[in-house]
């Protein structure tokens, strides 16, 4: 089992950047692939960006490449997403996924989610 917790959230004004952060449990941070979605209100869950267990191969949706950055840390057992450049539209609760198969994590279907954080970005 691995529990998810994300924090980072909050308001921020369009253009700004926000940090967040996704905290994991467990021994075996490693040998999990690692993702973010968000699901702004009234739509579905969409996926952001993934990364490898090693964190060498990183994906990114292409309408967010450029703008966002994920990373981790398997020391600390955390994976990261850096936003930058924040537009309204960005608006939306992110969710960080976690499953042994990369495959699953970018395909929307892992085995492990947190619980979401709230991004706000006003105009």
């Amino acid at each position: 089992q691995v529990q998810l917790v994300e924090s980072g959230g909050g308001l921020v004004q369009a253009g700004g950047s926000l940090r967040l952060s996704c905290a994991a449990s467990g021994r075996t941070f490693s040998t999990y692939a690692l993702a973010w979605f968000r699901q702004a209100p009234g739509k579905e869950r969409n996926f952001v960006a993934a990364i490898t267990g090693s964190g060498e191969i990183t994906y990114y949706t292409d309408s967010l490449k450029g703008r966002f950055t994920i990373s981790r840390d398997n020391a600390k057992n955390t994976v990261y997403l850096q936003m930058n450049s924040l537009k309204p539209e960005d608006t939306a609760v992110y969710y960080c996924a976690a499953d042994r198969i990369s495959a699953r994590v970018r395909g929307g279907d892992p085995n492990f989610w947190g619980q979401g954080t709230q991004v706000t970005v006003s105009s």
